[in-house]
């Protein structure tokens, strides 16, 4: 059965769909990438992401059309998912079985000045989305949330069961309403539904704004690295290779009903994926420091509005449906990264 199912990955220009794309090519007769490939951050990137999957991009400017990628398994349409009518047409000509939506705009210091961005494509276009995964009877629907939904919950480890009516960012309560606007889907039309929320992704074709991409650029720029909070920082970094296979693992483990949610009946359920050991921020940037043989440059800054001190999963729930945690280790993680960083933008470290 699984063998046979058909899959959409939305964002799959992005960091993890990137990642994802690669590890389901292999493995599914028919997978489709959509991404609007927006300029967020450096769209070259993106575009050497969809040509190490196999489509020949040269920076061209992809359209409506489906392109197929020298992988007869892959293809790819950029698509913006605020887009109703064109979306609506990739469902009812694809008849996908799976959804992976992995498509947002991102970044929590971002949304304080765009907050339209946000309305477009985490909301409007996750609304969009519903409608075709009901309208076109998807058998899954995976979508991405975030940590950040926990806001400046005290309560740690962060489980599925805490409150998180309390987002401290504008992007953190689009996150939170893609959660509750999933679970009304689920009730209502009885669409099997997996909310994933992701703990700091980080490794090789990563995002150039989080702090790890963006700390190597400073380190072996010589320039100055911003360390919010003076340092009193603790993340739970997770590594992307990581949340791939537990993004594989849920695929077909259909949820028939909520985790420890007896008052409601609807196919829904919200996982944590993280490596479940909160890592000192400083601790990354003497990672770094180790890895690229230099010294960073800090710039002590106070705290800044929309993020939090620490975040730190609870994967129990992830380890009972499909009996896989996080693993990999932060200085193991960055060492991948690096070597990455060094061959990607030709840089010789010290």
């Amino acid at each position: 059965m699984a063998a046979n199912l058909n899959i959409l990955v939305t964002g799959s220009a992005g960091f993890i769909g990137h990642h994802l794309v690669l590890a389901l090519q292999h493995l599914f007769p028919k997978i489709t990438g959509l991404d609007s490939i927006n300029s967020y951050y450096d769209v070259a990137l993106k575009h050497d992401r969809l040509k190490q999957q196999g489509f020949e991009s040269d920076r061209i400017k992809y359209n409506r059309q489906i392109s197929s990628s020298l992988n007869e398994h892959l293809s790819f349409i950029q698509l913006d998912l605020a887009d109703e009518n064109a979306l609506d047409n990739l469902f009812r000509t694809q008849q996908f079985d799976i959804v992976i939506n992995l498509a947002a705009q991102a970044g929590v210091r971002f949304s304080l000045e765009h907050p339209q961005s946000y309305v477009s494509s985490n909301l409007v276009g996750f609304a969009n989305l519903l409608e075709c995964c009901r309208k076109y009877k998807i058998k899954h629907l995976l979508f991405a949330s975030s940590s950040s939904v926990y806001g400046l919950d005290n309560k740690i480890p962060f489980t599925t069961e805490n409150n998180t009516d309390f987002p401290v960012s504008f992007y953190a309560a689009t996150k939170k309403a893609n959660e509750v606007m999933a679970h009304s889907y689920a009730h209502l039309y009885q669409i099997p539904t997996t909310g994933m929320r992701f703990f700091t992704v980080y490794g090789p074709w990563g995002r150039p704004d989080m702090a790890y991409f963006s700390f190597t650029k400073a380190i072996l720029e010589n320039t100055k690295i911003k360390i919010y909070n003076y340092g009193e920082m603790y993340r739970d970094f997770t590594y992307i290779d990581d949340v791939v296979q537990g993004i594989q693992k849920l695929l077909i483990a259909y949820p028939q009903h909520p985790l420890k949610a007896a008052f409601s009946s609807a196919p829904y359920r919200i996982l944590n994926i993280g490596n479940s050991k909160p890592e000192p921020l400083m601790e990354l940037v003497t990672t770094l420091e180790e890895l690229l043989g230099q010294k960073a440059d800090l710039n002590l800054q106070p705290m800044q509005p929309g993020d939090v001190v620490s975040t730190y999963a609870d994967v129990s729930a992830l380890q009972e449906v499909t009996g896989f945690s996080p693993k990999t280790t932060l200085k193991e993680g960055l060492a991948h990264f690096t070597n990455w960083y060094l061959q990607y933008y030709k840089v010789n470290a010290s």
